[in-house]
């Protein structure tokens, strides 16, 4: 009997432990996306300069490009809030319909609103969710 409870905690404990030999492995999965900031900032001038600096200070600068182009993204952004329907039909898959149904609906607490409420379907909502907002009027 205590042969038989010995041979399950020592099953448990090996599996407990395969799960956390796993887990190093998922922390691996952040380091991902920190290779795309570097492709999506093309400012390759100041690499250079980062890189003739010491290495603890090429750190902070790559970090600074990254929080830089954030806010210029920020400002290319169509607020669906205040657009005009002209400005929605620029955006990819909104036409005179879709962009009519979009005024239509306002005002609108998050960009998600537009896929919750079935004004656009998924797949123009994750073509256009990159370069749309929904800014709240200050009260």
């Amino acid at each position: 009997m205590k042969t038989r409870i010995l041979a399950a905690l020592a099953f448990a404990t090996a599996l407990t432990g395969a799960a956390l030999a796993q887990a190093p492995a998922t922390s691996t999965q952040p380091a991902k996306p920190v290779v795309p900031p570097p492709a999506a900032t093309a400012p390759t001038t100041t690499a250079p300069a980062t890189t003739a600096k010491p290495a603890t200070p090429a750190a902070t600068p790559a970090t600074a490009p990254t929080t830089a182009a954030k806010p210029a993204a920020a400002t290319d952004l169509l607020d669906i809030n205040t657009a005009s329907a002209a400005d929605l039909e620029k955006l990819k898959g909104i036409g005179a319909a879709r962009s009519a149904a979009i005024i239509k609906g306002r005002p609108y607490r998050g960009k998600n609103e537009l896929l919750d409420k079935n004004i656009v379907p998924k797949n123009v909502y994750e073509d256009i969710k990159d370069h749309i907002i929904a800014k709240q009027a200050a009260r």
